[in-house]
């Protein structure tokens, strides 16, 4: 018995925001490292800003693809708070993906700089400059940024388990260029392991 794949879209979609997600946190890392002021943090940041509206337009598509035509798997057979968990996971991890689109521009705009995209264009304020409630929302920001950390670490850590541990086939269906195993959806999910 081959178990079902997520569809090419909704693959891309995912790895894509993975790869976002960790590039712009070490962005945003490394330029605490730099002198302010500087021409590399600049750089920096304005690299930063660029690859995050790339973000929100995939974090868009996603939802809307999610929303309509994304290919849903049913969760593996198991103990329903294991599902119960895996839900409320994808759903904070939505939620916190959604507030970090957000904030971003938010932030960047109530501190009076600029949102541009890769010096092609530069988007509108979104609030007028308030060094204030600009500080207010970075924080908000950068603690947004962990915990999606935390629990995408969380959510991968499951996916191994899933691999690894209990052998159904869940981390196969949405890893590119991989079919599952035949039978893969055969052993079943329980509290204790395999």
């Amino acid at each position: 018995m081959t178990q079902e794949r997520y569809d090419p879209l909704t693959l891309v979609l995912h790895w894509l925001t993975v790869a976002l997600v960790l590039t712009l946190w070490s962005i945003a890392q490394l330029w605490d490292w730099l002198p302010r002021g500087s021409a590399p943090r600049h750089a920096a940041q304005a690299l930063h800003v660029s690859l995050g509206l790339v973000f929100i337009l995939v974090l868009a598509t996603r939802l809307l693809w999610r929303a309509t035509a994304g290919r849903r798997l049913a969760p593996p057979p198991g103990p329903r708070s294991l599902v119960l968990a895996a839900r409320a996971m994808h759903g904070a991890l939505y939620l916190l993906l959604v507030a970090m689109a957000i904030s971003g521009p938010l932030n960047r705009s109530a501190g009076g700089d600029p949102l541009g995209f890769f010096g092609l264009f530069t988007l509108p304020p979104l609030l007028a400059k308030d060094k204030a409630l600009a500080e207010t929302i970075n924080d908000v920001h950068g603690t947004i940024a962990t915990i999606i950390l935390i629990l995408a670490g969380l959510h991968a850590a499951a996916a191994l388990a899933h691999h690894y541990l209990w052998r159904d086939g869940v981390l196969a269906r949405m890893l590119p260029g991989r079919a599952p195993r035949d039978g893969a959806a055969a052993a079943p999910l329980s509290p204790g392991g395999p």
